[in-house]
């Protein structure tokens, strides 16, 4: 019941008779029932966590009856208590007395136990003053000498109006449901968002460049690419569909990434989230498959690699597998992409222009992005090594012609040149997102302490990172441009 949790909940969290508030400031009185009260300020949210006062009277509703009945002349400056509490100048909050509370219950009883309201057996009201108390309507120039306490109540994040969603939508933004992150990206200016977005829509044309010559290259001779050489080919496809994805984020800025702004509904431009937006679906789908499956050939590279260098299989015997390794490479990427359809975890990057996976959620991006790229490198780098310590054995143990050698030498180098290409990007776009996941809360909990009075929600209680503010976080986000264009790198056809 509504009176029961409203109870039960300043049981838990309000022992002390005096608490302040937070940095929000008084508030006239809406509600029709506190009118004619002998203070006329408020503050929201109130001591039950109602956002505004329109919540406040909705969770007053089941009361009014008794009210309007007029069962106690105590029940009306109750309920005003507790969800119009009085706020001075200086902050101070009081509770209800137990006297109030108690004649309230007595009074009522029977109207409560009739329209189906129940009183809990305790009730935490420690004093047995008036309510409002008389120091509670000092002026604040009598109220600044009232010795200072200290903030103990964080109400956490509250979605605000600007940022709501319609609950079918699935939104979720901070822990928050129906609520969406807002657009343009909320860690960047204006001008940083410019400059990305121009940044990576000339690498993004530079490597569709690159690839689509590697393929093109292949599609004239087919017979140049044989394994184990060939996953390169299957590898650079894959880029060159991230590379066009990201180009058409650049020319689709954040049409499709961002909801449109409503400022005759107070809606404010918002992050696209699920798959209710097709083309945002459809961005999110290509450009996710073709990354893992980039990722997974890389993988099967090594293993071709792997099965020429230690046990000696030749072209022939190699291309024979080439079924498995369609399978794994396109299946695994496939089963992930279809995973995260099913979750609804597609976000848009109002950065890029493009939708992908974990850019607000971070648990999604730790299984669904962080976890295959680490465990590729590990596999990858694992079969690499081997290969490398099998073929240098080759050339040193068994005697080999001078050309034969010279090609042995070539191939080594070859792939390692390859290597470095590939893991040294990857391993920066690993680094950026561990730094990421270490430090997302305390950038969500200072855009939160930043725009907390420009959204009318609480703002939190405490922040960490040395009190830094977004526009100084922001610099140190900067860096995770960076994985922007190294998901597009140029590939270098060995």
């Amino acid at each position: 019941m509504i009176c029961s949790e409203m109870l039960s909940f300043l049981i838990g969290h309000f022992q002390q008779y005096i608490y302040i508030h937070s940095t929000f400031t008084c508030e006239p009185i809406g509600l029709r029932m506190c009118q004619d009260l002998p203070y006329n300020h408020t503050f929201m949210p109130n001591l039950l966590n109602h956002y505004d006062q329109q919540t406040a009277a909705l969770a007053m509703e089941p009361f009014h009856p008794m009210v309007n009945l007029q069962c106690s002349p105590d029940l009306r400056p109750f309920l005003c208590a507790l969800y119009a509490p009085v706020c001075t100048e200086y902050g101070r909050v009081a509770l209800p007395c137990r006297r109030l509370c108690l004649h309230a219950k007595l009074d009522c009883q029977k109207l409560m136990d009739m329209f189906g309201v129940t009183w809990p057996d305790e009730m935490e009201c420690n004093c047995d003053e008036s309510y409002p108390r008389a120091v509670d309507l000092l002026t604040s120039e009598n109220a600044t000498k009232l010795p200072p306490m200290s903030v103990q109540r964080d109400y956490g994040f509250w979605c605000p109006r600007e940022l709501k969603i319609d609950p079918d939508l699935g939104y979720t933004f901070l822990g928050v449901r129906d609520c969406s992150p807002p657009c343009p990206n909320m860690y960047f200016r204006r001008e940083e968002l410019t400059f990305a977005r121009y940044f990576i829509g000339v690498v993004s044309i530079v490597c569709l460049s690159a690839t689509l010559f590697t393929f093109l290259t292949f599609l004239i001779d087919v017979t140049r690419f044989r394994y184990p050489e060939r996953p390169i080919i299957f590898y650079a496809v894959c880029y060159m569909m991230v590379s066009l994805v990201f180009f058409l984020g650049f020319l689709l800025e954040d049409r499709v990434a961002c909801n449109a702004a409503s400022p005759a509904d107070f809606k404010a431009s918002t992050v696209t989230q699920g798959s209710h937006n097709k083309a945002c679906t459809l961005l999110f789908m290509v450009l996710y498959f073709f990354t893992m499956a980039g990722s997974v050939w890389w993988v099967i590279l090594t293993i071709t690699w792997f099965l020429a260098a230690v046990p000696k299989w030749g072209s022939e015997a190699i291309e024979k597998k080439a079924l498995l390794f369609h399978a794994c490479a396109w299946g695994i990427p496939g089963t992930l992409t279809v995973t995260l359809l099913a979750l609804n975890k597609i976000e848009g990057d109002s950065v890029s222009g493009v939708c992908f996976v974990g850019l607000y959620d971070v648990q999604t991006l730790r299984w669904f992005v962080l976890a295959p790229l680490c465990l590729d490198v590990v596999v990858g780098v694992a079969l690499l090594l081997a290969g490398i310590v099998a073929l240098n054995r080759v050339r040193m143990e068994i005697p080999l012609e001078k050309e034969n050698q010279d090609k042995l030498v070539k191939f080594m180098i070859r792939i390692g040149v390859f290597s470095v290409l590939y893991l040294v990007p990857l391993l920066t776009v690993i680094s950026c997102y561990l730094y990421e996941q270490s430090h997302r809360a305390v950038w969500e909990t200072t855009w939160v302490k930043e725009h907390c009075s420009r959204y009318h929600v609480p703002c939190p209680f405490q922040v960490r990172c040395n009190e830094l503010s977004v526009a100084q976080c922001s610099k140190v986000i900067l860096q995770f441009l960076i994985h922007k264009w190294t998901k597009i790198k140029v590939k270098i056809t060995l």
